[in-house]
């Protein structure tokens, strides 16, 4: 398989993030691996991983739990223009579990399991970078805690000072 020809197919990058590590699988369109690695999350694993999928030219990122562990590689990888799709962990496992005929949990086997998903599932949600989204969510969660505190509060001086 010469390297023109893999650029000119669309792949799908199955990740199982870490705090320190990643490892991902490239998978294409007929479900054919076509790479694998494991790489660290600091900067210099970052640009090597970056590196190391650069001859992919059509390509999307398919990282279990986008909404968790996986959060900081995704936003990560859109900063510098990357298409990103989030893989819920219910949908990885249960291609894990069909895949695999058992339920063994490796990082390559997760990484496997998302690039199926990935491959296989149409409507994942892409993932965006919405910080003012999440600041706004963070501010709206205290002020609700603050409205449910205050009359706690009240309640328990009003206790205090009459009994």
């Amino acid at each position: 398989m010469g390297g023109s020809e893999q650029d000119s197919r669309r792949v799908v990058i199955g990740m199982d993030p870490h705090k320190r590590s990643v490892t991902i699988e490239v998978m294409d369109a007929e479900e054919t691996v076509l790479d694998k690695g494991r790489f660290a999350t600091d900067d210099a694993g970052f640009a090597a991983m970056r590196d190391y999928v650069s001859r992919f030219g059509d390509r999307v990122w398919a990282i279990e739990g986008c909404n968790g562990i996986g959060r900081h590689v995704a936003l990560r990888l859109l900063d510098v223009g990357e298409q990103v799709v989030d893989v819920p962990p219910k949908l990885s496992a249960r291609a894990q579990v069909f895949a695999t005929g058992q339920g063994r949990k490796t990082d390559a086997t997760d990484a496997h399991s998302v690039a199926l998903v990935g491959t296989r599932m149409s409507g994942l949600r892409p993932v965006v970078n919405d910080e003012p989204l999440t600041i706004l969510r963070v501010l709206a969660d205290r002020r609700r805690w603050l409205g449910e505190e205050t009359p706690a509060r009240s309640a328990r001086s009003t206790r205090c000072c009459w009994n």
